[in-house]
């Protein structure tokens, strides 16, 4: 029998999910409420042939999941003015755009403190790209979306 996961790892699965879902979204078409319905019927505790998935914070995917539409425009814009004028976020792969909008999302309305947010997203781009730079670049990204939303300091 496994533990009860603890309200950390229930917050970093609960991120991981929504950056999940918000590609899903993208990709798929899916409606807001199709896709976190799905999650929350499929995904959540679900168990696989390599083992169980980890038992999410429902409520943060939720607020995640919807802030970062609410506010998709913003955070993009945010994302633009991070990136490279030759690399505007459309043109980036779609599980990054997903990253930046989940952390976006959680940046621009949470009280989560923005260096704990930048370390768990940077996290979920190492489980993405295990092999890449994909982590130091989120790292820059949410680094420079952070201090422009936190101007005085993280």
């Amino acid at each position: 029998m496994s533990e009860k996961p603890d309200k950390r790892q229930m917050r970093s699965a609960a991120r991981l999910y929504a950056v999940q879902a918000l590609f899903q979204m993208e990709v798929s078409g899916q409606t807001v409420e199709s896709v976190v319905r799905e999650f929350e019927t499929h995904r959540f505790g679900a168990v696989y042939e390599d083992g169980e998935m980890a038992e999410g914070d429902v409520d943060l995917f939720r607020k995640l999941v919807a802030d970062a539409v609410n506010w998709q425009a913003r955070i993009d814009q945010m994302t633009d003015r991070a990136l490279v004028a030759k690399w505007p976020i459309d043109r980036i792969d779609p599980t990054l755009r997903a990253l930046f909008r989940g952390a976006g999302a959680e940046l621009v309305q949470s009280a989560t403190p923005p260096k704990v947010v930048i370390t768990e997203y940077v996290d979920i781009a190492k489980a993405f790209f295990p092999d890449g730079k994909e982590a130091r670049f989120v790292n820059a990204v949410l680094d420079h979306m952070a201090h422009e939303l936190h101007p005085d300091g993280l």
